[in-house]
């Protein structure tokens, strides 16, 4: 359990702050199209209470021809370049619907479907820069410079994509590693939780991989580059998210076509409804007020109106319960998934090595207590991930620590210090034991999943510690209400060895485990299920999740411990770190879709009707008007009702 105390270093000494990478997030009012949905509603907000309080009319219809402006004339552009693809953009069809129940004098009408689509195209600008944000920050966890070792020995530092396949670098402590390559010489501890997923630092030594991007510990390592840095691990990460993320574009070719029959169909309905009246003899004012008529109660304003109101309703439900959605569009994906994988370290477990198990060898007569105050005053100088658990586990209890003295310590095999004018040594087992009964100890927790040190007082053994990352209380609950809500029992998906892995599995429930994977093993993975027609749901919170959760049907991250780019990457959050909340989300999203299905039904039964009687009869234009407002205003309150407290599932109660 290495410590920087008593080692020569040339990085900045345990403690002292390293700078953060900076954080590349786009500004929201940094994009044209949220600072022209924001103008449209401000302006529409104005004129509203003005039109209905008989506000003189050039203040309130300057305000609304103004909102027409600022929201209108973007969709409107894109869907006049669209004609010139011989393509039919239903939001240009919706902006000559607001202009039309303009001309009729419905001006308040078509401003609301104006700014309705405004702030839709702006959270789908928003949602696509946060996803090249994200990509963005990733880089930041790769190394600008290295170290790199010249043949007559001397030092030169270059920028990291000026590395070549057979290159040299020194990679000091503290410092991430500058490229994928193999440890030539030296000994340190490597945290290499980026792209493994692993809890722990890897003790690292001559012949053993190392990624770019992990961060050294303690000790010096000489490193020879094995991959060109544009094929790094780090690199690949970049890439398969930037793809994953494509492939999740919201132009897919269903909708497409859906849009483009529905627009032609309104726009020659509308014409028709227009000229044929005319054709018979009806005067032109009348055959305008049917064809407006018919154009007003046959646009999808309550179709709109279906889908939103539940799955924001659910969003909002959610949110109060610490699990953030980040559109409409991710709270209606959650409810379609099959197929649950989970990540291991940080996911199902807390993420953080704690004290476990304390046994006092006979003969030594030490107490548990007083087995763990001793090994704690050994480490407390150590900055190692265990070291840190042995220390705490000691605070919890209340427990004195002694002052030590010599304190030095050897990367990957442990610590040593005078403690009460004893000699205590602090390090893993294979070297500090010899006895069958101590390793029989060993060996027990081991298997068990533990991480195991030794402690030593004097050269004999006098007490075994097991640390390990302890799983989460719901955890267990959590599987058997994804089972229950899926028909299958989640998979897990983890860098982790296999041992640690199928011990947290066999504690959950779980019987496929996947470990020692790497990121793109992940992803192929997802894939894999993709491809045979399974929507998948990726749950994890480390940068090595990442691409699995971008290339899954949907990805939630958990918050609390997530990396940037885990939390960006994903469809969703869990603030709190409640696993519990994850089954809970999933089925209030398939509520939320069978409200939009009821609405649906609405919405299509009051337009059918409308058209209709405009069709077959003479529908008054306010009764039109006053049916296709109604149908908005039932479709909305049916949404609303997720917004109850009550609306929040409870599926781990069922399934306990």
């Amino acid at each position: 359990m290495p410590s920087v105390l008593g080692q020569q270093r040339s990085a900045p000494p345990a403690g002292t702050a390293r700078p953060a990478p900076p954080r590349r997030r786009t500004r929201l009012l940094a994009l044209p199209e949220t600072r022209w949905a924001l103008a449209a509603l401000t302006l529409f907000l104005l004129a509203l209470p003005l039109y209905l309080l008989d506000g003189p009319a050039w203040l309130w219809g300057t305000l609304f021809a103004a909102t027409y402006v600022t929201g209108g004339w973007e969709p409107g552009w894109e869907g006049i370049k669209a004609l010139k693809d011989k393509t039919l953009d239903v939001d240009l069809l919706m902006v000559v619907a607001a202009l039309g129940a303009a001309a009729i004098g419905q001006i308040l009408d078509g401003a609301l479907l104006i700014v309705i689509f405004a702030t839709s195209g702006a959270l789908e600008a928003v949602a696509t820069a946060r996803t090249a944000d994200s990509v963005r920050g990733l880089l930041d966890l790769a190394p600008t410079t290295a170290t790199r070792l010249l043949p007559d020995g001397t030092e030169e530092t270059v920028g990291t994509e000026q590395l070549a396949v057979g290159d040299i670098v020194l990679v000091r402590p503290g410092e991430r590693v500058g490229a994928d390559g193999r440890v030539l010489d030296g000994a340190s501890d490597v945290d290499q939780a980026t792209i493994t997923g692993e809890p722990l630092p890897v003790a690292k030594q001559a012949g053993d991989e190392v990624f770019a991007g992990t961060v050294n510990g303690t000790g010096a390592l000489r490193v020879r580059v094995e991959r060109d840095p544009s094929d790094s691990v780090i690199a690949r990460v970049v890439k398969m998210v930037e793809e994953a993320s494509e492939t999740k574009a919201p132009t897919q070719l269903f909708i497409e076509k859906i849009e483009q029959r529905y627009s032609i169909g309104m726009v020659i309905a509308t014409l028709a409804v227009f000229a044929v009246p005319l054709a018979f003899g009806a005067t032109l004012s009348s055959a305008l007020l049917r064809a407006m008529t018919f154009m007003i109660v046959a646009s999808p304003c309550a179709v709109v109106l279906s889908t939103m109101p539940p799955l924001l309703s659910a969003i909002a439900n959610a949110g109060r319960r610490g699990v953030l959605a980040k559109s409409a569009v991710v709270m209606e994906r959650l409810g379609q998934i099959d197929t649950v994988a989970l990540d291991k370290t940080g996911t199902l477990t807390e993420g953080t090595p704690r004290v476990t198990d304390r046994h006092s060898l006979p003969d030594s007569g030490l107490d548990e207590d007083a087995l763990l105050a001793l090994a704690a005053s050994a480490e407390h100088p150590s900055e190692h991930p265990l070291a840190r658990a042995v220390v705490a586990a000691a605070r919890e209890r209340g427990l004195s620590l002694s002052d030590t003295e010599g304190f030095t310590s050897t990367p990957g095999q442990g610590v040593t210090a005078t403690v009460g004018g004893r000699t205590i040594t602090v390090g893993a087992p294979a070297r500090l034991l010899n006895g069958d009964a101590q390793q029989a100890v060993v060996a027990e927790l081991e298997e068990a999943g533990r991480t195991v040190v030794v402690v030593v007082r004097d050269q004999v053994a006098v007490g075994v510690l097991g640390i390990a990352d302890r799983l989460r209380p719901d955890a267990a609950a959590t599987v058997a209400a994804l089972t229950r809500l899926t028909g299958h029992t989640p998979v897990l998906l983890t860098g982790d060895n296999e041992r640690a892995a199928r011990n947290v599995a066999a504690e959950v429930g779980i019987t496929d485990v996947r470990a020692g994977l790497l990121p793109q093993d992940k992803v192929a993975a997802v894939k894999e299920w993709g491809a045979q027609g399974r929507r998948v749901l990726v749950v994890g919170d480390g940068v090595n999740d990442a691409p699995a959760l971008a290339a899954a049907h949907s990805g939630i991250a958990m918050g609390k411990a997530g990396s940037d780019l885990a939390l960006e990457t994903a469809d969703a959050v869990v603030v709190r770190d409640e696993l519990a909340t994850i089954p809970a989300i999933v089925q209030l999203s398939r509520t939320a879709r069978r409200l939009v299905i009821q609405n649906l039904a609405i919405a299509g039964t009051f337009i059918a009707v409308l058209v209709a009687w405009d069709l077959i009869g003479t529908l008054p234009l306010p009764l039109g008007v006053a049916g296709h407002e109604g149908s908005t205003v039932i479709v909305g309150l049916n949404g609303l009702r997720l917004l109850r407290e009550t609306a929040w599932p409870c599926p781990t109660k069922d399934a306990a």
